[in-house]
Order: structure tokens, then sequence, then C-alpha cells
């Protein structure tokens, strides 16, 4: 029974955390579906233009992908289709093998059009709709002038009307800090204590760490296509410059973290401490910390590209004693890398990050 209540209180906590990040792109379909309706209906006096709002809806959506580009790709495919159907009802009639025929050609358009599976089953479906609704006062073409009017409203309220993509990109940043600066506090303690129930724990959290950085590139991308188009946006160009940048250096940080982590756990099976390695784990864990603090503060990031600085001049495995023991000096070698990657996404050169690096 505690159990059951455990997971109902993780779903709605969830459930409230997805409407909560809803809002925004709910309040802009809304907006956008309606001003879409507006022309149609009452600037061009088209009785009921469903196509208008459901192009605009559907090319908007609760996407993490905001970036017009797909917008655009979007309308076009539903538009597409509802050109087809149009265009057939008018050469070919209606009944179940025009229908069928409809079908198949928008698929095959859509599919030569784009390479995205997605594209044409969007198509299809506005297809379909035009297929099987009676045609409009105003002949069968009003629909193609609708989905025209959503398609165009979609990017116009995308441009006036953005969701916050810096907001959510910055959100997106902040998961994977903290659960780099986690990893690097769960081996810290694993080194110092040889805590071996961290160190497995810290393994497999890295192994399920690619969503967090899948999910940072996909709304920084939204973010910074945003602002070529948006006046709201514009000014916030160089910063979302710079956290691309950043992006790039902590997803290479990342996958030489997993490549850490999988050694420490297989290097603390011996049963010893390493309190040099753990020390190095708090140190960059506290820089990190700071490049979380660069996202919005310039300083901090130059603090912790300082910080980052001091940690690579250690990275000399004679430095420990251990330059004759390849087993010991392997987690202190491959820190090397990650360090580069570090020192690259708080602004320095990838050949001055390499130059700091200590001779082996």
């Amino acid at each position: 029974m505690p159990r059951k209540s455990s997971a109902l209180h993780w779903s709605i906590r969830e459930s409230t955390r997805r409407v909560i990040e809803s809002i925004a792109p709910a309040l802009q379909i809304t907006i956008g579906a309606l001003l879409a309706y507006s022309l149609a209906h009452y600037g061009l006096q088209h009785a009921v233009p469903l196509l208008a709002m459901t192009v605009c809806i559907t090319s908007l959506g609760f996407s993490r992908d905001a970036r017009p580009r797909r917008i655009l790709q979007t309308s076009i495919g539903m538009v597409v289709g509802i050109a087809i159907s149009d265009v057939a009802l008018v050469l070919l009639g209606s009944g179940i093998l025009e229908l069928a025929l409809v079908l198949l050609i928008v698929l095959l358009a859509a599919r030569f059009i784009s390479g995205s599976s997605a594209f044409a089953l969007t198509a299809a479906i506005q297809a379909m709709i035009v297929q099987l609704l009676p045609a409009p006062p105003g002949g069968v073409f009003v629909r193609t002038i609708d989905g025209l009017i959503g398609g165009v409203m979609a990017l116009v309220v995308t441009a006036l009307i953005p969701r916050d993509p810096r907001g959510l990109a910055r959100t997106d940043a902040n998961k994977l800090f903290d659960f780099f600066i986690e990893s690097l506090e769960s081996l810290r303690l694993a080194l110092r204590d040889v805590n071996m129930s961290l160190a497995d724990d810290a393994l497999r959290k890295v192994r399920r760490s690619q969503p967090l950085i899948d999910n940072w590139r996909m709304s920084l991308d939204s973010a910074v296509a945003i602002s070529r188009i948006s006046p709201f946006l514009n000014k916030y160009r160089d910063e979302l410059k710079g956290q691309v940048r950043l992006m790039r250096g902590m997803d290479l940080a990342t996958r030489n973290l997993r490549v850490i982590v999988r050694r420490v756990d297989f290097l603390l099976k011996d049963g010893k401490a390493r309190p040099y390695l753990s020390e190095l784990c708090d140190q960059l864990a506290d820089a990190v910390l700071l490049m979380r603090e660069g996202l919005s503060d310039k300083e901090a990031l130059e603090s912790a590209q300082q910080q980052l600085l001091e940690i690579i001049r250690q990275l000399d495995p004679k430095r420990f004693g251990i330059a004759d023991q390849v087993r010991e000096a392997s987690v202190l070698l491959l820190l090397r890398p990650l360090l580069v990657d570090l020192l690259c996404a708080s602004g320095m050169t990838e050949d001055d990050a390499r130059a700091e690096l200590p001779e082996v």
C-alpha cells in the first residue's frame, strides 16, 4: 500500500509539472488558432475555417523543437496534403477509389518532399479531412487557403509570441549541470570512502544521461532559431551563441565523464581509497558549479575557467607518485580530456586548453 501511495504522489507531481511547463505553449497555440480562425472567418468570410485552426494548432504543437524551420515544414506538409486533395476532388470527384488514390498520392508525394515520416502522416490526415468533409461555400480551394492562413499564423505567433525558449534552454542546461555536479560528488565520496554502492549508482546514472544533452541541444537550437526572427529575442542572440559553445563543451565532457565513472567503478574493486582523486573531483565540482552560474554571469564563467586551469595543471601522474602505475594513473589521465572539454566550454580554444596540460 505505501508503494502505491508513492507512485500516486509521483504521478501527480509529474502531471503538475507538465501542466506548468505547458502553460506558455498552450497560450501560444490558443492565440494562434483564434487569430487564424478570425482572419479566415471574419476577414475572408469563410464559413467554417476548420483547416486554418488545425494547421496552426498542429504546426505549433507541444514539441520541444519550436524552430521556425520545423513549424514551416509541418505547415507545408499539411497544405500540400490539402491542395492535392482539393485538386483530386475537382479532377476525379469523390468515392472510395478516389479516396484511396488520393491517400496513396499524398503519402508518396510527402515522402518525396521530406524524409520525415511525421511530415507524410500529417499531410495524409489533412488530405483525408478534405476528402471526407463536404465542400465549403466558395469552392473546394477555400480549404487550401485556410491551410495557408494557419501555417502563416503559426510562424507569426512563433516570432511575436515566443514561448520563452531561452528560459527552457536554461532549465535544460541546469538539469545537465545538476547531474554533472552530483556525479562528481558521488565519485568524490566513492573514492574517499571506497563506497562501491555510490560508484555503481553513479555508473547507472551516467548511462542514462544522454537525454539531458539531447533536450538541452533541442531547446537551445529552438531558442537560437527563434531569436533570428523574433524582435523580442534578437537582443539575446550573443548570449545564446555563448550557451551553444557551453553546451557543446559539456556534451563532450559528459561523454568523458561516463568513461571516468566506469573506470572508477572498476578501480575501486581493489578496496583502496584514492584521496587525491577524491580531492580533484571536489575541485572539479566547484568549478562546474561556477560554470552553471556562468549561464547568466560572465564573471562566474571566467572564475570557473581559472579554477579549471589550476586543476588541469595538476594532472601529472608524477605529481602523485604513480607515473609507473598504469592502472593507478588511468583515471588521472582520463581527467585530462575532460578538463580540456570543460575549458573549451568556458570559452578557451582547444589548442590553448591542451597547451595547459602538463607533460607526461
